[in-house]
């Protein structure tokens, strides 16, 4: 007879499948079947409408003939590709100063990286169109029109993207900076080599793993991005593929080949992004941690410091400054070319919000109900998850966690498109689950949007769990759920607390999946603030925006309040 160590015993006991299944069957259905749905609508046109017939897949070869879908393949390619290279190296240097060198105002580098991350594009593009506009901000300031003229134009887009988007490198490269190993540079200049040498040689290429990270994030949230496209609309024609596919569902006559058909090569190009980067991190060998590894600190910059401090404040000003303060000042401008002179200030714009039949409070409180739901929703599943993935020996648990990582890549137009086809096929009327059309598919949506956040913070919760505290309580006779709830939760309701307010407070202001899917007569706050956008009211979107985000910000402030000192009593 083997003994066995009881910690094994434990493990085993405690990590089955029985979550597994119902797990997978809930993403396939929130996730992998809008997103298949896609697919199958390219190749056969009409199933999900009562038509089967086989599509002509030369459809797909049309986009060099329709001068639409080529200039919005061309544009996505132009300003993925442009922000993917200078978002990287903005995102690189600084993550590699800040690692390596000690400064003032540094940690408010720090903090303006995650307001950038957790601030939706489209707000932050609206707030540099407001500026950039012909009577905008920058001409009442300035007296010139170089400003408006740059940013509306291929690069200036591009370094609009390169400032919104390059603190996904930075993060990416930052944390990767975490630990060194000295004795590797070390060697290098025993061999003559000079400091900046031994850096490019040694230090830079074993960051090549985080640099094509980061630069993986950044095309693949420039490419779907819907904020920047429906911001400047307004004033700039210049269609990209998630635009172009809003257009083909909100146009008369609805044009679902043409959403099918960009949609698939938008999923086409973010696949191949991530097939470089698998194919690039395969050649090579990057692990160099070991027993002499340290943490890195950054170093005192000496006389560098000024002019490190002075630099950052003025990346600041600019990155921060200009969309968010342009938000600000333009909710209190009587007009955008009156400027910054007293004579143009006013609250009116903030007066109009509770006029017209307080449309926008209703859609304000539609939104809140929605991002509510799809968090506790969200939740729930993602508990299930992240149990799976931490704890039970399924054997399909990375095909689960693949799914529930797939939203991130996916642009939000096509997951909404995906959710048009599934949930809008008449024999779902029979059976009363016919959700297009209501704000419960919004609901679904959202949650599948939700399930990528609270999933990788609550596995990285769990993991200090140890699987044997929750087979204690199965040896004596605890259910499985009585474990989960006693045992695990207690333990991870930080975890669980803050996971459910970043998924409400990101669903709130989720743009592309509420221009998508929202009802007739259904209006949410996103939607709102983006008509008010397009009809040039300014004023009235900015003063929407500010409300709405300090609605947003009080209510997660509250919530963290009263439900963090009750876990403190606790």
């Amino acid at each position: 007879m083997v003994l066995r160590p009881i910690g094994e015993i434990v493990t085993a006991r405690t990590t089955d499948g029985r979550l597994g299944w119902p797990v997978m069957l809930l993403l396939f259905i929130l996730v992998l079947c809008p997103l298949g749905a896609v697919i199958v609508q390219v190749l056969l046109p009409g199933i999900f409408f009562g038509s089967l017939k086989f599509g002509d897949w030369r459809i797909l070869l049309e986009i060099a003939q329709r001068p639409l879908w080529q200039k919005s393949l061309e544009n996505s390619v132009l300003l993925a590709s442009g922000t993917t290279v200078f978002a990287t190296a903005l995102g690189g240097t600084l993550a590699i100063v800040r690692a390596t060198r000690a400064f003032p105002t540094a940690r408010l580098l720090d903090a303006a990286v995650w307001v950038l991350i957790i601030t939706p594009s489209f707000i932050l593009s609206q707030g540099w169109v407001m500026f950039a506009a012909p009577k905008g901000l920058a001409f009442s300031m300035f007296g010139s029109h170089g400003v408006s003229s740059f940013v509306f134009s291929p690069a200036g887009l591009i370094a609009v993207m390169t400032l919104s988007k390059f603190p996904l490198a930075y993060l990416s490269v930052y944390s990767a900076m975490e630990w060194k190993v000295d004795s590797l540079s070390q060697a290098a200049r025993l061999n003559g080599a000079s400091p900046f040498t031994a850096w490019r040689t040694i230090q830079a290429p074993l960051l090549m793993p985080a640099v094509l990270a980061g630069a993986a994030l950044v095309f693949m949230d420039t490419i779907g991005d819907f904020g920047l496209p429906a911001s400047i609309s307004a004033v700039y024609r210049f269609p990209t593929l998630p635009y172009s596919i809003y257009s083909a569902i909100y146009t008369s006559p609805i044009r679902f080949d043409m959403a099918g058909v960009l949609s698939f090569y938008l999923v086409l190009l973010i696949g191949a992004a991530m097939v470089l980067q698998f194919y690039a991190m395969r050649r090579s060998r990057y692990d160099f941690l070991n027993s002499r590894a340290e943490r890195l600190v950054p170093k005192p910059s000496g006389k560098l410091a000024l002019p490190l401090a002075a630099g950052n404040v003025l990346l600041l000003a600019v990155i921060f400054g200009i969309p968010i303060g342009t938000n600000i000042w333009m909710s209190f401008a009587k007009t955008a070319s009156g400027g910054v002179k007293s004579g143009n200030w006013t609250l009116s714009n903030y007066a109009s919000l509770f006029d017209d039949g307080q449309q926008l409070l209703r859609g304000l409180g539609h939104s809140l109900l929605i991002a509510a739901a799809a968090a506790l929703i969200a939740l729930l599943i993602g508990l299930g998850v992240a149990y799976v993935l931490t704890y039970s020996t399924f054997r399909h648990k990375r095909m689960i966690e693949t799914i529930s990582i797939l939203t991130l890549a996916v642009p939000g137009v096509v997951l909404g498109i995906g959710y048009i086809f599934v949930w809008n096929q008449p024999w779902l009327e029979r059976v009363g689950l016919l959700l297009y059309g209501t704000p419960w598919i919004l609901v679904l949506a959202s949650v599948a949007g939700a399930i990528p956040i609270i999933t990788r913070m609550l596995v990285g919760a769990m993991a200090k769990v140890p699987a044997q505290l929750l087979t204690a309580a199965q040896l004596y006779g605890g259910s499985f759920f009585g474990r989960i709830r006693v045992i695990l939760v207690p333990l991870i309701r930080g975890a669980l607390l803050s996971a459910a307010l970043a998924a409400f407070g990101s669903g709130v202001f989720d743009l592309a999946v509420n221009s998508i899917l929202f009802p007739p007569n259904f209006l949410t706050l996103p939607v709102s603030i983006n008509k008010a956008f397009e009809d040039l009211k300014f004023g009235y979107a900015s003063a929407a925006t500010v409300f709405g985000s300090a609605i947003v910000i009080l209510i997660i402030l509250v919530a963290e309040l009263l439900l963090r000192r009750k876990e403190v009593k606790a």
